[in-house]
């Protein structure tokens, strides 16, 4: 007790380490007082310690028992050696890339150091143009379209005639479709100049009593067309009305009427991939404006077998199998299906596009014969698009809204045949 008062809290180490070092003893018979047992002291810890300090150290075990005591610790330490290199200079200069006109003129070139070329770098981006998901889906369907043997028709007109786009297709002039709230109408110029007349009058006469002025290069026969037509009054100068066509189909038409007009009739495949336009509500399902695939054929003696067998194939190009038809109406096709194939997200069967056979109302005022019919099947190319690259909102695809980055990034598009 006397030596920790005099020595403080360092006394019990200290007499720790005596004790063990055989320094000191302790005589039990005078009341536990501390005895000398050695002249010469060799104080081991202090010699290790000075050793560290000078860059020695003690084996592994004594350096771990020094470690514990807290007497030394582990500690990093960074050290440079700075010396001049072979290319010290000066004054700094920065290495040359290239040899300029200057260089050349006054010959710097000679001692210039130039900066080595890394061969292995990646290129700067030369920020070339990239294909967007749309064009990429629309060239293979146009692939699989020509694999088959159709014919592209040719729809880079966007503003079209009502005749074109109703009236040849014997739609009514009273119906829906063609009320502003669903059309974009052209407000300059507001009306076509020419329809041509003699096919004006037969369309004409077909919407208000069902017949027409029948025969042509192909139709010797002119049989009558046997129809009701509208029972209406049929308005040229709606007819003549332009605006943004609101399905390709329009082009489809003056494809049959150019084909009616030669002197022998040929069979033919027609398709089209292009814009078309109409005034709906915007939503992520639904724009004003998007892009609407069409294939037709047309042959004499055509049925609904023919329709739904080249619709089957035209699908099974695509990797869709189970393919459904369902009846439905459309304004110039009868019979109409709508074709639904089985979705295994959802579960359930979803349409995925519209088809039919032109009416005679359609076909016979343009000088085809009764025998010839023409069978066709549309869909949109944004909704495949949409399901191939995993969008679901469609202004993430097209419109304003659409990341530029993921039209850089997109992957490649590869239909399964």
């Amino acid at each position: 007790d006397e030596i920790e008062k005099l020595a403080g809290a360092m006394a019990k180490v200290g007499l720790s380490q005596c004790m063990q070092s055989k320094w000191l003893r302790i005589d039990k018979d005078q009341g536990g007082k501390y005895f000398r047992t050695d002249t010469a002291v060799s104080d081991a810890v202090q010699q290790q310690l000075s050793a560290v300090v000078k860059g020695d150290f003690p084996p592994k075990p004594e350096l771990e028992k020094l470690k514990r005591r807290k007497l030394v610790q582990a500690a990093n330490y960074k050290t440079y050696s700075v010396a001049k290199g072979p290319d010290y200079a000066p004054q700094r200069a920065k290495a040359a890339t290239d040899i300029t006109q200057e260089m050349m003129l006054d010959g710097s070139w000679k001692s210039a150091r130039f900066k080595p070329y890394n061969f292995a770098a990646l290129g700067q981006d030369a920020g070339a143009g990239r294909l967007h998901p749309l064009l990429k889906v629309r060239a293979q369907f146009r692939e699989i379209f020509l694999e088959m043997g159709f014919e592209e028709m040719p729809t880079n007109r966007f503003v079209e005639t009502s005749f074109w786009n109703f009236d040849a297709l014997f739609q009514p002039q009273a119906h829906p479709a063609r009320d502003m709230q669903d059309t974009f109408f052209i407000k300059d110029p507001a009306n076509c100049l020419t329809i041509p007349s003699g096919y004006l009058d037969k369309v004409k006469a077909t919407h208000e009593v069902g017949d027409c002025q029948t025969g042509g290069p192909q139709d010797p026969a002119a049989t009558p067309i046997k129809s009701l037509g509208y029972r209406n009054t049929w308005s040229e100068a709606e007819a003549k009305k332009n605006l943004l066509r609101t399905h390709t189909t329009a082009i489809s038409a003056q494809m049959l009427y150019r084909l009616a007009q030669e002197k022998e009739f040929s069979p033919k495949k027609y398709f089209s991939i292009d814009r078309v336009f109409r005034n709906e509500t915007l939503d992520a399902t639904h724009l004003a404006e998007f892009h609407q695939i069409e294939g037709l054929v047309v042959d004499r003696n055509l049925a609904l077998g023919d329709l739904m067998g080249m619709i089957e194939k035209f699908f099974e190009k695509l990797g869709l199998r189970d393919i459904r038809f369902k009846p439905t109406y459309n304004p110039y096709t009868e019979p109409s299906m709508e074709i639904f194939h089985w979705h295994e997200g959802l579960g359930k069967y979803v349409e995925i596009g519209n088809s039919g056979m032109f009416r005679p109302e359609m076909l016979r005022p343009m000088g085809f014969p009764e025998d010839m019919q023409c069978i066709a099947w549309g869909l949109s190319l944004e909704r495949p698009t949409m399901i191939l690259y995993k969008i679901d909102n469609i202004r993430d695809l097209f419109g304003h809204k659409v990341d530029l980055g993921m039209i850089k990034t997109n992957p490649i598009c590869r239909l399964v045949k």
